[in-house]
């Protein structure tokens, strides 16, 4: 029996659908691969002086992919170019452009000039920041989410989980480069902390209500948790005064993770996503309360000198709450009930990928540490040959601009 023409064309569409579903997932693990992988060592490379060349080759590369990805980008199945990925990538490509123009000329200049050297430094490392807010955007392309009323609760999740991986990272580099452990600064990580806290907590109090309308109980839970960081963010600053390190920071993450741990949504398996979620960032907070008070000596490095493993514990839960809580979306969470899957799997989905990250991130950590050991003998051996006398009576070593 021959096939009806509405049946032929529904099949027709049907095997388009999952060959285009195909070559999007290709294209974002492409993207992954060079726009954060690849970038994320150009990063590191360009963080030592004697480097600066290695890296300004991954960010040309980098940089002409970016061109072919905006090219290519993302479409959804209605045929039309999803605009917050055609917008991240143009962005993208500018950015790139901006970087590779101060590296060049940071390179010409040997590094001469600290201001200029510093900001290609910084920028480097933050279009590592961009490729991971451009493959959001492919997510977001591809399973067509965030459209329509559900744009700001997606940016919301997205910039508030974003917060919380960011400030793990940082805890890292913190924890194992031993420049940065040491705190010689005039200010304690509580104060740094702290502002941050604080500056955050006041935007929130702020935003999170339009005046012009009645308030509702997200209002309420959104502007209390406002409150709630200026407020700790203030007396976190105050106890820091004198370089003191104190719970005020720790404090907050487990306050914030008892009100989330409560937040009560429209789909239960999104109530227990958002439960574990507080739950992890109370461990965290009290994981860093103990290492503060019992592991830490008045030169704020560990007891015995070295790095304990329980003071990996609170990056990565910063690091799994943030991505929990970018994953906690609404259409998301319905996602997941319709593949038929439970809260539990779905956590372990993101532990892994949590997991994995903090993986990624403590490896190149032990790169960087890796490379400035290595240009630092380099340096020295240099050094050593470029003292020695010479018949001729001349050097025959110009290290001059040669700087680490």
């Amino acid at each position: 029996m021959e096939m009806d023409l509405p049946s032929a064309i529904a099949n027709a569409q049907k095997e388009h659908f999952h060959a285009d579903w195909f070559l999007k997932c290709i294209h974002w693990l492409l993207s992954l691969a060079i726009l954060v992988i690849f970038s994320s060592i150009g990063s590191v490379y360009s963080l030592i002086n004697s480097y600066n060349r290695r890296s300004l080759i991954i960010q040309t590369i980098s940089f002409v992919y970016s061109i072919i990805d905006s090219i290519w980008g993302y479409r959804d199945y209605f045929g039309h170019e999803n605009k917050m990925c055609h917008g991240t990538g143009i962005f993208l490509i500018f950015f790139y452009l901006t970087v590779l123009i101060i590296g060049f000329y940071n390179s010409k200049i040997n590094n001469s000039n600290k201001v200029i050297s510093v900001t290609y430094k910084v920028l480097s490392c933050l279009i590592v920041l961009c490729g991971v807010i451009r493959l959001s955007a492919g997510v977001v392309s591809m399973l067509e989410f965030c459209y329509d009323d559900h744009t700001g609760q997606c940016n919301a999740h997205g910039i508030m989980g974003m917060s919380f991986i960011v400030y793990g990272v940082l805890l890292s580099v913190v924890l194992v480069v031993p420049w940065l452990r040491v705190n010689k600064g005039k200010y304690s990580q509580e104060m740094y902390d702290s502002t941050v806290i604080m500056v955050w907590g006041v935007i929130n109090t702020f935003t999170e209500h339009r005046p012009w309308e009645p308030w509702s109980h997200g209002d309420y839970q959104h502007t209390s948790m406002g409150i709630i960081f200026w407020a700790a963010g203030l007396l976190g600053m105050f106890l820091s005064i004198n370089r003191k390190r104190n719970f005020m920071p720790a404090l907050t993450m487990i306050l914030t993770g008892y009100a989330m741990s409560g937040h009560v949504q429209e789909l239960i398996i999104s109530t227990k996503v958002h439960a574990f979620f507080g739950y992890v960032l109370m461990f965290g907070g009290l994981a860093r309360i103990v290492e503060i008070s019992f592991l830490l000596d008045d030169k704020d490095e560990s007891i015995d000198g070295e790095i304990r493993s329980f003071q990996y514990l609170t990056p990565f839960a910063l690091i799994l709450s943030g991505i929990l809580f970018m994953g906690a979306n609404e259409e998301q969470m319905q996602l997941v009930v319709n593949l038929g899957a439970d809260h539990s799997s779905y956590i372990l989905t993101i532990t892994s990928a949590a997991m994995i990250l903090q993986l990624w991130i403590l490896a190149l950590l032990r790169f960087y540490l890796k490379l400035t050991e290595t240009s630092k003998t380099n340096n020295s051996a240099y050094d050593d040959i470029n003292t020695l006398d010479h018949s001729d009576g001349q050097s025959q070593f110009e290290l001059d601009n040669f700087s680490v």
